[in-house]
Order: C-alpha cells, then structure tokens, then sequence
C-alpha cells in the first residue's frame, strides 16, 4: 500500500502529519510521490477560516470523482475539520471511508496496517515529528486552548490545553540535535501558556537551549500577549539561540473591540508589553496577527488597528477579516459587518503594511547577519538562500562550498523586493 498526506492549515497541523508519515513509514507502508499515485490519501483539515473549508470540500470532490474510476482507493479526512463536521462529511461525502477527529489522527497508521482502530481518550503527543532530511523541525509542547476567544474556533476542535512533558520534549531535541537540524520552533495553539509540573514557558526555553549543539535557532508559536511574562521577556534577552523576532498577535487597536474578542488584554496592556519588550531585547522584531472588520467595529476603532499597526511596525503581518465561524459567540453578535466594508478595510490595512515592511526592511539593508542556508537560487545556480533569525529571506554568493543545513555569516548590502543581498564574510 501506498500513501498521500495532504495538510491544510497551521504548523501544528503539519508536525502531526510529519509524526503520521513517521508512524506509516515504521508500519512499511510506502510514501506515493503524488495523490493519483498513491492508494490512500489522507487530507489533514483545517477549520479556522472558512476559505479553508472551501478549499478542502473543493479537494473532497476531485478525489470523489478519482475513486469512481478506482473503487478500491480509500479517502480519511482526518483534523479540525473532522472534528467539527464529523457527521456532515460522512453524509455529504459517503464516497469517503473515515473521518477521524483531531485526537485520534495516529490511529489511520492501525486503520490501515491492521484495518481497525480503538477509542482514543483525549490528546496525545506522538515520540517524534522530524521530517526525514529537514534542517528545521517543529516541535509540538501543548495542544488546545482555554481562551475561548469569541471569534476562534480552536477550543472545540482541538480541546482544552495539554502540555506534553518536560522529559518527552528534551529527548526530542536532543535526538533532533544529534541529527543535525539547526533550527526548531517549539509549537502549541497558546504555546507560553505551557505548564507541566510546575515547569512553565520560560523554565523549559532554558532547559531546551541547556540541550543545543548544533541547533542555533529556537523559535516559538504561537503566543498570548497575556502570558508574556517578565521571565519569558528576560529569557528571550538572554539566551543568544532563542530569536528575537518575536510573533506576537494583536487582533484589533481597539480596547472595546479586544473586550468583545474574549481576548484577555487591552490596547494600553499592549503598548506597554511592546515598549517592555523593545526596551529589554536587543534588535527586536515583530510578527503579528490582525483582524478587521469584526461585528460592531467601527471606523474610529479600525482607524486604532491602524495607528497600533504604526506603532508597533511588524516586519512580518498575517491580516484578515473576520468571516464567520459557526459555533463561536462571535457569529451571533449584533453588528455584523458587510462584507465591501470588511474588504475594503483589509485592502487599507495591507496596503499601509506593506509600505511600512519596506521601510523596516529598507532600514536594514546594511545589516551583519548569521543564516541557515535552505538552497539554491532558481534563477542563479551559482547563488544560494539563506534566512536569519528575524525569519528573513536572503539571497547570498558564497565564498567556497556551502550546502543546505549550513550557517553562514552574510554581510547584506542591498534590499530587492522582500530579499536582501548579502556577501558571505
């Protein structure tokens, strides 16, 4: 048998898959190159938005009109959108052989090797979610969330917070490390909510660099400005493998509108963990979340997005508007917006975004850098790609032999699109 893992959605959902695959490979059964090739596929589901739910209704009929001609392949739908709309999919898609929520993805591999499962009781993490070959790997430390923010649906497809223990992630980056991955990103819907046996965030970012050889960048995602301690902050400003680009979301400029978000903080709490945050962490940079066009926000209080936007100045922004969620409190507010005024204030939003990157960008076209190298340029083959710990993209000639998995010291001396240009030094 062969198999064909389609993933949608966030990294959380694509170290799961990386674990699956691990798990299938162990059960000798063999990875297809592509789809048609394969004698199972396996879609991972995402239900944040509803444009990926579209997308993977879209998918669900190609592989309905694949199995006509091949009565024998076997379709699973696995993931969040599983989870949420179990019993819609078995009846609108009865060509599919099973739907299997987000606790019990690692049950296809007994699906398939032994043609049945068993009932799995909450979430567990899996020994390993390396992808074979890779230089960076995600990590996965807790799972759900408890925030119940009111436009998300995360808390009911995914569950209520897990972390994994301390012990099960040391023994992953340790083996990680001796495999030579040089970079990884510790990942959980709310990842510094994390707390095992009294071991919170913090403690176990130290505990993890304590265990790097060969790893120099540690990433986190995604985080909660309310859990962003003092110690956290002092962590980041003092162990020198922890990056300094730091993703933090903002959602809305707006105290009123954070409020009806469920989200925890205010406009003013913001500032000043920003301003905390600058101060104590050298060469600082941000990515955020930003979300326009929820139910009653007015134009005083997009016009707020705005100008916390320009405070804040992100290098990286991942923008949207609100579209609804069924089941999320949000969906039945008062003040639902049309959708022409939702866009147009997405369109303002990313336009001023994107002149605001090219000035930080621009500011930094002169910048001394360490990079991981990913590859070689497509259209030089005698240049090579790199990105540094702010998550950049640079294009760099080498001085001698170089391959991916190296880290190089680039000196950039120009800025062309969303790519620096670099000299290796």
């Amino acid at each position: 048998m062969k198999y064909f893992i389609e993933s949608y959605g966030c990294q959380l959902n694509i170290a799961e898959s990386n674990a699956l695959e691990l798990l299938l490979k162990g059960a000798g059964i063999e990875k297809a190159e592509k789809a048609e090739e394969s004698d199972c596929v396996i879609i991972n589901t995402c239900s944040v938005r509803k444009t990926a739910e579209n997308r993977i209704w879209g998918r669900l009929s190609f592989y309905g009109h694949l199995k006509k001609s091949r009565k024998d392949y076997k379709i699973i739908v696995t993931g969040c959108m599983a989870e949420r709309l179990g019993e819609e999919l078995k009846k609108e898609c009865s060509f599919v052989d099973a739907v299997i929520g987000t606790n019990s993805k690692m049950d296809i591999v007994d699906l398939l090797s032994k043609g049945k499962t068993e009932e799995r009781e909450g979430y567990s993490f899996t020994s390993s979610y390396y992808r074979e070959g890779e230089f960076s790997s995600y990590v996965p430390i807790m799972n759900g969330c408890n925030n119940f923010c009111s436009y998300c649906i995360v808390p009911y497809v995914r569950g209520r917070e897990v972390s994994r223990s301390v012990d099960d992630v040391l023994s992953e980056i340790r083996r990680l490390d001796s495999l030579g991955v040089r970079e990884i990103t510790l990942l959980g819907q709310n990842v510094n909510s994390y707390s095992y046996e009294g071991v919170t965030f913090p403690m176990l970012l130290e505990k993890v660099v304590r265990e790097l050889d060969n790893i120099e960048f540690v990433r986190f995602e995604s985080p909660h400005p309310k859990d962003f301690s003092p110690e956290l902050i002092r962590v980041i400003r003092d162990e020198e493998r922890v990056c300094s680009h730091i993703h933090l979301p903002m959602q809305s400029g707006s105290t009123r509108i954070l409020k009806l978000m469920n989200r925890k903080n205010t406009r003013e709490s913001f500032i000043e963990l920003v301003d905390r945050m600058r101060s104590e962490i050298p060469g600082l940079t941000f990515a955020t979340d930003v979300m326009v066009g929820f139910p009653s926000e007015s134009e005083e209080e997009y016009l707020e997005t705005l100008s916390l936007m320009e405070y804040m100045h992100p290098i990286e922004a991942f923008m949207y508007y609100w579209n609804l969620r069924e089941g999320t409190r949000a969906a039945t507010m008062d003040g639902q917006l049309d959708e022409d005024v939702k866009i147009k204030r997405l369109e303002r939003l990313i336009a001023e975004q994107l002149e605001r990157c090219q000035r930080e960008k621009d500011g930094r076209k002169h910048m001394l850098t360490r990079a991981l190298v990913t590859g070689i340029t497509r259209d030089d083959r005698d240049r090579y790609l790199a990105h540094n710990s702010h998550n950049e993209m640079i294009s760099f000639r080498p001085k001698g032999e170089v391959k991916p998995g190296d880290m190089v010291n680039l000196q950039c001396y120009e800025l062309k699109g969303n790519t620096y240009l670099a000299d290796e030094v």
